[in-house]
């Protein structure tokens, strides 16, 4: 097999989206889609579109978000698009998540839950390895992948950042706001500042932009929204993206 995706998706440990019982989601015809191939894919908020440089997502570099969390706070900025590349049949890969994604919200939110791949590295340099081979495969539509709050060298992180700009597959990095002040080759960085809020830390060809309101006016009537509240404003009563790893 070519694909550099192959070797993580034949480990024990990963756990793939079913079509039925028994049958595993076929990787051999990856959905043609208006945005394959395109360098930038609208977020789903038009506040957010409106101050990044190329208008959505970048396609071709990693994107860094950070919070003050596991990430899971953050999930909420992502599932316009999940929902949209749900469309391409690719598989969405969540590499090194400290929850697991609840099936019946992604499917309210018209996310197919056969292409979910869950993959558990088993150490720093297993996280990172996976992450490669994901983001570098072309049957991957978008890679979240929680770095948390370790030191990673520049060296290690741009081997990430080289490896999205080969080609279209979203790559979502979560990590730490204790690493705020680490330089980093990443193409977009966020920072979740406040509830539905965000921070414009680093974009290519764009200035930092602060606090960005994503209002309710882009919620779809009727849908999840699952924004939680930093750590400081949390309470025990925030409905959360996931649920806790068995």
């Amino acid at each position: 097999m070519n694909d550099p995706l192959e070797h993580i998706i034949r480990r024990p440990d990963t756990w793939r989206g079913m079509e039925a019982p028994g049958n595993i989601m076929s990787l051999s015809n990856p959905a043609n889609s208006d945005w394959h191939g395109v360098d930038a894919l609208p977020t789903g908020f038009t506040q957010l579109d409106n101050v990044l440089t190329l208008g959505g997502w970048p396609q071709r570099g990693s994107i860094e978000i950070l919070s003050d969390g596991s990430g899971m706070g953050s999930m909420g900025l992502f599932l316009p698009t999940m929902e949209k590349l749900s469309e391409q049949g690719r598989w969405q890969a969540f590499i090194g998540a400290p929850q697991t994604p609840y099936a019946p919200l992604l499917a309210a939110r018209g996310i197919d839950t056969r292409q979910i791949l869950m993959v558990h590295p088993k150490s720093r340099e297993d996280l990172l390895w996976a992450t490669e081979q994901a983001v570098r495969s072309t049957t991957c539509s978008i890679v979240f992948s929680w770095l948390g709050a370790s030191e990673y060298r520049y060296a290690e992180l741009r081997k990430l950042q080289l490896a999205a700009a080969e080609n279209d597959t979203l790559a979502i990095l979560f990590r730490s706001t204790d690493t705020i002040g680490q330089h980093t080759p990443a193409s977009l960085r966020l920072v979740i500042s406040g509830y539905r809020q965000v921070d414009i830390l680093k974009q290519r060809g764009g200035q930092q932009v602060t606090q960005i309101e994503l209002n309710s006016s882009d919620d779809i009537p009727e849908q999840p929204q699952l924004w939680e509240l930093p750590l400081q404003h949390r309470q025990t009563s925030t409905r959360r993206f996931m649920s806790p790893v068995a």
